[in-house]
């Protein structure tokens, strides 16, 4: 390990479309020196060959990556999660020194980074769970970054993840997220937030189309429009061009020729399996994943559609269906993101991570697929009361369901009653009536389990906890 090779302040390991794209934005940045290493030669050989002018310090082995790196040394690994992600933070572990960090930017389980975190913490190396958002796009022109780990490397970080981060109205979409995993956790979050987004625009687009007959050309436009308003984001900007784009074979819209089964990875799973954990209710990401499962079911939905007759048509759409539906689709929005920060809150409270909420939002305006004009009045919302106890108590996000109400109301019962599948909105607006109600039927739930299972209930007009004996005179116990 020869001295003289050690001039990158900062190494990339992995080198597919993210990693090289992450490398090329950090080369590009001044003060920058960026070391590259990848399993395999040719990917190392490729980016150099390609972008050699941006000047890497390219590696064919560990040892050789290890010695190009100033002290501290500062690796991140952009290696698809699991054994791959495990094998590279061995390999560095064992060449590193104390003081050195550790970045892991892919999507692991936040538990997981919890115990690297603490298992290299041991050996004195920083571990840094990193969330970084923004697709291959992001990665070269500025994705928006969670970083977790340690407050020292933080210091060392902050610089070279600020000189590449998206930038957002002045502010670089970059942040201390908190300690071990709360970057992970956070970009966790994100994604969960992200399948919700995708589900409701989903669901407007197919309400558009099958019960306001409109044609792929107005979704076009009614897309384009909503994104010039309160609706403005990526996934909206994107819907718009996706539903533009013809297939070159058939000359249709492509996303007539695409099939109806969507894919999913760990990320929105996590989320949900974490919340119900952590027991906050995030029915608009749970609703998101459980449609996608719902449609790769091919075989059941084939056999239903067989067996199923006289389904009903669509009822005439009012005037107002297109501002109804967009109406639907903010308030649906509005929850989905409420919910998201409810466990991130959640999530802070429990594993002692001190996260500001306004600064999530924040860093969420630019680079991220989730970015979205709204996101500043969530920052302002939380930035004006840090103990807001859910984002649908803001005035201005009160406000914007208050106005919503009726609209969101119609496209609901509109969407049952033409056998239109809408489960976001739906989930979203039993989640809203649920908080809204003076009274829920969770006392007849209380009641049933004490009958059961002696499980005991509290009541109205009195403190302490109570059973009833329901097996024998059914006489009520002050326990």
């Amino acid at each position: 390990m020869a001295e003289s090779r050690a001039t990158a302040n900062i190494g990339v390991v992995g080198l597919a479309v993210m990693g090289s794209n992450l490398a090329r934005n950090l080369a590009s940045r001044e003060g920058n020196t960026v070391a590259v290493h990848n399993r395999t030669q040719a990917r190392t050989d490729d980016l150099l060959r390609e972008h050699g002018d941006l000047g890497f310090v390219g590696s064919e082995s560990m040892d050789e990556f290890v010695a190009s790196l100033r002290t501290p040394r500062t690796a991140i690994v952009m290696v698809q999660a699991g054994p791959g992600t495990d094998a590279v933070i061995d390999q560095l572990a064992e060449r590193f020194e104390p003081g050195d960090i550790i970045v892991d930017g892919g999507n692991a389980n936040f538990q997981d980074t919890i115990a690297r975190e603490k298992a290299l913490r041991d050996k004195g190396i920083h571990f840094v769970g990193t969330g970084i958002s923004g697709g291959e796009e992001g990665a070269l022109n500025g994705p928006s970054i969670m970083p977790g780990g340690s407050d020292e490397s933080w210091e060392t970080l902050r610089p070279i993840l600020e000189s590449i981060a998206a930038v957002a109205e002045g502010e670089p979409c970059v942040t201390h997220v908190g300690h071990d995993g709360a970057g992970h956790f956070v970009k966790m979050v994100h994604n969960g937030i992200e399948y919700a987004d995708m589900q409701l625009i989903s669901e407007a687009y197919d309400l558009l189309r099958r019960a306001g007959g409109h044609s792929t050309e107005e979704l076009v436009q009614v897309f384009q429009q909503w994104n010039e308003g309160d609706l403005e984001s990526y996934l909206i900007e994107i819907t718009a061009e996706v539903l533009g784009h013809t297939d070159a074979d058939t000359g249709k819209p492509l996303v007539d020729a695409i099939l109806d089964h969507a894919g999913s990875k760990g990320t929105g799973v996590w989320t949900v399996q974490n919340a119900v954990g952590l027991g906050v209710p995030v029915s608009g990401i749970g609703e998101a994943v459980f449609a996608r499962a719902v449609s790769s079911k091919a075989d059941q939905r084939d056999a239903v559609r067989r067996s199923t007759t006289n389904r009903p048509e669509p009822p005439p759409v009012p005037e107002t269906f297109e501002d109804d539906v967009r109406a639907a689709l903010y308030a649906s929005k509005v929850v989905a993101y409420a919910q998201g920060f409810d466990l991130i809150r959640a999530g802070a409270a429990e594993f002692d991570w001190d996260i500001d909420l306004s600064a999530m939002a924040r860093i969420w305006r630019g680079g991220c697929i989730i970015r979205a004009r709204f996101l500043n009045r969530i920052a302002e919302a939380y930035e004006k009361n840090p103990d807001l106890v859910t984002l649908l108590a803001d005035p201005y996000f009160a406000q914007v369901v208050a106005d919503g109400d009726a609209a969101w109301r119609r496209i609901v019962g509109l969407a049952a009653a033409s056998a239109i599948p809408a489960p976001g909105f739906s989930s979203a607006l039993a989640y809203y009536d649920s908080l809204a109600s003076e009274r829920l039927p969770a006392a007849l739930i209380q009641a049933q389990r004490d009958f059961f299972g002696a499980h005991t209930y509290q009541r109205v007009d009195r403190e302490g906890t109570f059973h009833t004996l329901w097996s024998g005179d059914r006489s009520e116990q002050r326990l």
